[in-house]
């Protein structure tokens, strides 16, 4: 009976034009598109930002994270042990190696649309790849408007870069 399961993972495989629109309707639902700016005082400015596709489930749907990370070849999945009122661990897909961010996911959505408001976050995350292709992490100016842009997914909150008082007062570093 398994073969009439038109949905089963199995049967996706066997269907590549119908795994990418499957991958479509899943990240809508359970992808987060997504950069945060932490602390580094290695980076020019001290801050860094680190952009992120990710899709997490439960164990129990581990095979559709297996399933993104064979389709995109990219990424990892990371186990994570709950410590919350669930009885199984959870298992996150993660893509944050810029280029492959640059060169596999974006022009995969780029092609295969969200279909739901996730479509505005995937916008928001492709202007800030965009941005820092052209190195404007690398500026104050250009750090604060990807932290702004940050600051409006996913319902964050505004980034500490933004609240941070230190950060505006210091002057960019010029060496290397």
């Amino acid at each position: 009976m398994d073969g009439d399961n038109a949905s089963g993972a199995d049967n996706q495989q066997e269907r590549p034009a119908d795994v990418a629109w499957w991958i479509v309707g899943f990240v809508d639902g359970e992808g987060c598109f997504g950069a945060s700016i932490v602390r580094n005082r290695t980076c020019r400015l001290g801050w860094q930002v680190q952009p992120e596709f990710s899709v997490t489930q439960g164990e129990r749907s581990l095979g559709a994270l297996e399933l993104l990370k064979s389709f995109f070849a990219s990424g990892t999945i990371i186990r994570n042990a709950r410590h919350d009122n669930h009885r199984e661990a959870i298992h996150r897909f993660s893509v944050r190696r810029t280029a492959d961010l640059r060169n596999v996911i974006v022009p995969f959505f780029e092609s295969h649309p969200l279909r739901t408001a996730k479509r505005e976050e995937f916008q928001r995350f492709v202007r800030i790849l965009r941005l820092m292709k052209t190195g404007a992490h690398l500026t104050r100016d250009g750090l604060n408007d990807i932290a702004r842009i940050v600051a409006t997914m996913n319902h964050r909150r505004i980034s500490r870069l933004l609240e941070s008082s230190e950060a505006i007062r210091q002057p960019p570093h010029l060496d290397g």
